[in-house]
């Protein structure tokens, strides 16, 4: 056994909103919590302080410092297209399971206006559509040399007209964009081909997750930080599969993203959902409720304060039982919604099913009354799930276990990774 396999360690997720530190002893037991509100700016000053007040619970020696974030949030996406009702579709059809939200759609030909809003809108990256196959180029030739000379930074997703496509191409490139080249998403009239910019987006968000930019942070922050908070769930769910010996579905709602991994054996999928969370993208939780028939008007109405706070105040918690049980019902809610969406891109991620667990700090909540229970009843009684998960145990990780034994499992801990798991969510 190696030094490092005896260490103690300090496990350290970076979240858009709080930064969590885990002291997980060598054989894999919990020794102490502790969470600082994510600092803006500069980042480490709030790892800092969490790694600090966790390691005052150790026994004096240097833990191994194992990190993961997600500080970056939801992958914000801009949508220039020719007609509006098209591009509104298409870009929420690329960034449904992507990491991704649109926050802005322009149709029409771009005028420096309109370029001046679209940066307003502060996007990540701009998805770039219009024309469908021998439809006339020129819209999507005009939009391409407008955003071409805008001050854009950011990638662009281009995914428009095929006969266009090399001279768009070739025109955002002499200026030096960065530029992801995709089939069209509006091949035909009527038909919305998300796929190939959808899988562009899933790999920029994974990029863009991790944060920690600027000239002062970076550097440290890249060498501290190597893994993003979803591939440390998703390890952990690898291992809860290989504990139970079956399919394990770990949901892990999050402040501005929800996501959900799969795994079973060898295989792992996951899905990122950039517009359901419980602050940043709470509003969305709403929104996708009420269209997938889960929310009704009445309950939109009596919740929509509560999440135009949690939208606004990102470091808000709640202080008593009632916005308490308000907070675990958006949690619920955004836990279906993924779920749903999860198994129409992966049908089968729900075969030979074993194990579900719901991971995120809403759940981290002392238990009041049966709350927690209740959260998984919402997912057993939603008519999509319910075949599915009948009989399948569904277990809350109040404990914060689930994202420290993705990190040891990614380090080669796997023993230690497995007993955290066992300890604290299957004992």
């Amino acid at each position: 056994m190696t030094p490092t396999d005896q260490a103690a360690s300090v496990c350290l997720d970076v979240g858009s909103t709080w930064t969590k530190a885990v002291l997980v002893r060598a054989d894999g037991a919990l020794a102490g919590f502790a969470e600082h509100p994510t600092t803006t700016g500069d980042v480490l000053a709030g790892m800092d302080a969490a790694v600090r007040a966790v390691s005052a619970a150790g026994s004096g020696e240097e833990p191994e410092l194992l990190a993961c974030s997600s500080a970056g949030g939801g992958l914000r996406l801009a949508v220039v297209g020719s007609e509006r009702l098209a591009a509104t579709e298409a870009g929420h059809r690329v960034a449904l399971t992507a990491g991704a939200h649109v926050v802005h759609v322009h149709a029409g030909p771009l005028e420096p206006s309109d370029v001046r809003e679209l940066r307003s809108a502060r996007p990540a990256v701009v998805l770039l559509v219009g024309g469908a196959d021998g439809d006339d180029p020129a819209g999507l030739l005009h939009n391409a040399g407008r955003l071409a000379r805008a001050r854009i930074r950011h990638p662009i997703v281009l995914a428009g007209n095929a006969a266009a496509h090399d001279d768009a191409l070739a025109l955002l490139r002499a200026t030096g964009r960065r530029v992801v080249s995709c089939d069209n998403v509006l091949p035909r009239l009527g038909e919305v081909v998300p796929g190939p910019a959808r899988a562009a987006l899933a790999e920029l968000y994974s990029r863009h997750a991790i944060g920690g930019r600027g000239p002062a942070v970076g550097p440290r922050f890249r060498k501290l930080v190597r893994v993003v908070t979803p591939d440390a769930v998703g390890h952990a769910a690898g291992r809860l599969a290989r504990i139970c010996d079956a399919r394990a579905l770990v949901v892990d709602v999050g402040c501005a993203t929800t996501d959900v991994h799969s795994a079973v054996g060898s295989e792992a999928v996951r899905t990122v959902e950039g517009d359901l969370g419980v602050r940043a993208a709470a509003g969305g939780v709403l929104v996708e409720g009420q269209a997938e028939g889960i929310v009704d008007p009445v309950e939109a109405d009596l919740l929509g304060p509560t999440v135009a706070r949690m939208a606004s105040e990102v470091g808000y918690v709640p202080r008593d039982p009632g916005s308490a049980a308000e907070d675990r019902r958006v949690a619920a809610l955004a836990a279906v919604v993924a779920v749903r969406r999860h198994l129409r891109v992966h049908g089968d991620a729900v075969r030979d099913l074993g194990l579900v667990v719901l991971s995120g700090g809403v759940f981290r909540q002392r238990d009041r009354a049966g709350g927690l229970a209740a959260v998984a009843a919402t997912l057993r009684a939603d008519p999509v799930l319910a075949p599915a998960l009948a009989g399948v145990p569904i277990v809350v990780d109040a404990d914060f276990a689930v994202v420290p034994a993705g990190l040891l499992a990614a380090r080669g801990r796997t023993d230690a990774a497995e007993s955290l798991l066992k300890d604290h969510l299957l004992g």
